[in-house]
């Protein structure tokens, strides 16, 4: 779905998307929260390598996806209508 789709859904189905991206940004948040401790851990060890890159590409890569821009999109049309 894109930004357009998003304004032609009813009230009900906009708040059951806001339930849907509320539950994925949960779970992003804890697994970023243990890639960091994952990179913490290398930090304190002396270990600069794949241990520390390999999850600050996957931080990265789950903080510019696309759901998150969705997410907004999403929050700003729910103030619009007045159902947040």
């Amino acid at each position: 779905m894109t930004n357009k789709d998003l304004s032609e859904l009813t009230d009900q189905e906009l708040l059951d998307e806001a339930k849907k991206l509320k539950s994925f940004s949960i779970t992003n948040a804890l697994f970023i929260g243990f890639l960091v401790g994952i990179i913490f851990y290398s930090v304190v060890k002396n270990s600069w390598g794949l241990v520390t890159l390999i999850p600050l590409y996957l931080i990265y890569k789950m903080v510019s996806d696309p759901k998150n821009k969705r997410a907004k999109a999403l929050n700003e049309l729910l103030k619009q209508r007045n159902l947040k």
